[in-house]
């Protein structure tokens, strides 16, 4: 299923479901009992709102054992933002408005985005350091991409790489799953290294995209998970429409 800004809209309208998403934003990756016991209605009536906020895409279900858990996805939101904010406002605004999560736990980040594109060019597009460059700061990857093997990012901007890691997993054009270590500062170099997991599969005439990136130490510097949202919107566009998006995931490291 594809969604539509019009879903995304229905679903932001009511005020039940924009108190769960903030209750997703303050902590995510919840069961239903914990969403419910913040909220004086039935458990039912919670579970249809979840289930519309599913068919919109702000939120994702994983399961993790016996239960069933919610994340807040605001790549949607991005995408409303891009489409009917950006090109009224300068570039720097957008980031004024990045969903931003804080956790007491270790942290779990998941975002879905739908792409009117085929499993082999979206995998291109992730593993090509030419079209990577176009959605993802102006940041090129260079590696062989065999299971095992080492990634380095770098950016034409700066003397030194950005960041590095190791291909874990390589499915194509299904399954990438990469650890992560980010150099471009002291303060993210700190952090250590987390994990990134690529997840394509085939939905009609389009993709379904799932970045899941986990294995994030508590408290973690938002720098690391924070640009996912633009990132995969200028992926996007890029491959929906062969153009740039003029927000900072499409613009150059700085």
């Amino acid at each position: 299923m594809v969604v539509h800004v019009d879903e995304v809209f229905r679903a932001l309208a009511d005020p039940t479901r924009r108190a769960l998403l903030d209750e997703l934003y303050r902590e995510d990756g919840q069961t239903l009992s914990a969403l419910e016991a913040g909220f004086g209605m039935s458990r039912f009536g919670v579970m249809k709102h979840l289930k519309q906020l599913e068919e919109a895409g702000l939120v994702v279900t994983r399961r993790r054992g016996r239960e069933k858990l919610h994340f807040l996805n605001p790549v949607p939101i991005r995408l409303v933002h891009d489409r009917w904010v950006s090109k009224f406002s300068e570039p720097w605004t957008a980031a004024l408005s990045d969903i931003k999560h804080r956790l007491e736990k270790p942290m779990e980040k998941i975002f879905e985005i739908y792409i009117r594109t085929t499993p082999e060019r979206l995998w291109e597009a992730i593993t090509d350091s030419e079209i990577r460059s176009k959605y993802n700061f102006g940041n090129r990857i260079a590696s062989d991409w065999t299971p095992g093997s080492r990634y380095e990012q770098t950016n034409p901007k700066s003397d030194a790489p950005i960041g590095e890691g190791e291909n874990l997993e390589l499915d194509p054009p299904r399954r990438l799953v990469q650890t992560m270590r980010a150099l471009w500062g002291e303060d993210v170099k700190a952090e250590g290294t987390s994990r990134v997991t690529w997840e394509i599969e085939p939905v009609g005439d389009s993709c379904r995209l799932t970045v899941t990136h986990d294995q994030l130490r508590e408290g973690a510097n938002e720098q690391l998970y924070g640009g996912w949202p633009m990132i995969l919107s200028g992926l996007k566009t890029w491959l929906e429409t062969g153009q740039l998006l003029t927000t900072p995931g499409s613009l150059m490291y700085t």
